[in-house]
């Protein structure tokens, strides 16, 4: 969200076309799917902790609905922007559409820096979101998920005011929600575990132990620690991660070739994901440049932060080494840079795929929430499991037999999925 010259919603519908071409798509059904069937803008006053008022803009784009209730997060960015949420809002159609559950695509945003503000400002904040779009969310139609810098103490508070509008309790209208008060087990790791699903797929088609590998990763939020964590499980070393600090408003690698210590970094991470520099030193890691974590002479990389991090200007930097790149972020590899990965015969794990485990497990926490009975984590990673496996096998064959780009392959599956649901409501 950085680079002014980048538009999200723009390379998302340049994905699509090209799709869109290969399915064959007629004309009305590419001019519905290019495009959101809803957004809406928002204003939202909040007395601040110094008696000013601050008005804060909001959004909420619900992108197609014809699978099922619209599925999306929301998350809180000083540089969030509309055609962003327009971008993730698509992205995320497709997402549940290529898993096969049976929701429909939407994304929600604040412009507002949580660094900056209080717990109660916060509060208010998701107070006034709720207020402000209650009316077309609900456990039925729209759920809204945590997303960047938002979290499951968001959620409740976003939960508590809709349910204190509705009169009712309605733990379905949001996911994420605290274990204890809705909240499923394993959700916390999914997104995280389900891109190492797909990976230990993909290392079984390439015939690589696990055990052999490294991996280079961009971020240290919460997908990216729980990939490591699972990776580490799976006998994989991570050497590299990088993070975003705060105070000096710039980002670091942070690389020990022997392999990370997560427990270790953890303890001096803070809530957003930014590792504390002059400990990581006293650690023994070397301190690199931000970007230096794509250069890395790793077998896979996973770029677990925000979109646009994989470009035309880095994708040369990509290692010879490099044999997989598993997307955790939402559009982190523009079209440019995807050409590159095809021409060099990386094997590229999409994120549509690879970081669906997210709203996966949402599926199963609005699921248990809407019937008031909840399963043992064994059980949702067991799900997890297998529908990821599902998904990955479907898009890798369907790659294979046409001679597809994995992107492209996994694109198929879900556009024709979506596509073919507004032929049968009659809506094309």
């Amino acid at each position: 969200m950085e680079d002014k010259s980048f538009n999200a919603f723009e390379m998302a519908q340049s994905q699509f076309d090209g799709v869109a071409d290969i399915l064959g798509l007629d004309e009305g059904s590419k001019e519905l799917l290019r495009y959101n069937l809803r957004e809406y803008h928002i204003s939202i006053p909040v007395r601040m902790d110094d008696g000013s008022v601050k008005v804060f803009r909001g959004f909420r784009v619900q992108h197609n609905d014809a699978r099922g209730p619209a599925k999306g997060g929301i998350r809180f960015h000083p540089m969030e922007t509309i055609d962003t949420v327009r971008a993730l809002a698509m992205w995320m159609t497709w997402k549940c559409a290529v898993v096969d559950i049976p929701l429909g695509g939407a994304k929600g945003g604040v412009i507002c820096d949580p660094h900056n503000l209080s717990s109660r400002e916060q509060e208010l904040i998701c107070r006034g979101w709720v207020r402000q779009l209650a009316r077309d969310m609900g456990p039925l139609n729209d759920i809204p998920a945590p997303d960047v810098m938002t979290s499951s103490q968001h959620m409740l508070w976003m939960l508590d005011e809709f349910e204190m509008l509705n009169g009712e309790k309605a733990p379905g209208f949001i996911t994420g929600k605290p274990v204890g008060m809705g909240g499923s087990l394993g959700r916390t790791e999914a997104t995280g575990y389900g891109v190492i699903f797909t990976i230990r797929e993909a290392l079984k088609e390439l015939n690589i132990p696990p055990g052999d590998t490294t991996a280079s990763i961009q971020g240290f939020g919460n997908v990216a620690q729980y990939a490591i964590e699972l990776y580490n499980q799976i006998w994989g070393k991570v050497v590299c991660v990088s993070c975003w600090d705060q105070q000096e408003q710039t980002s670091y690698s942070f690389k020990k070739m022997d392999g990370i210590d997560l427990k270790a970094l953890q303890e001096i991470t803070d809530r957003f994901g930014g590792i504390d520099k002059d400990k990581a030193r006293g650690l023994g890691y070397e301190i690199l440049p931000g970007d230096a974590w794509i250069e890395q002479e790793v077998d896979i990389l996973i770029p677990a932060a925000l979109e646009n991090q994989v470009t035309r200007k880095n994708a040369g930097k990509i290692s010879d080494k490099v044999k997989i790149i598993a997307e955790g972020a939402n559009g982190p590899t523009t079209p440019e840079a995807d050409k590159v990965i095809e021409e060099r015969g990386i094997f590229l794990i999409p994120d549509l795929l690879a970081n669906a485990g997210g709203v996966t497990c949402s599926y199963f926490e609005q699921v248990q929430s809407n019937m008031n009975y909840f399963w043992e984590k064994d059980e949702v990673l067991g799900k997890l499991d297998l529908k990821m496996t599902s998904a990955f096998t479907a898009a890798s064959k369907l790659a294979k037999d046409k001679k597809l780009y994995m992107r492209d392959a996994a694109y198929v599956i879900a556009i024709g999925r979506v596509a073919q649901a507004c032929r049968d409501r009659g809506w094309v």
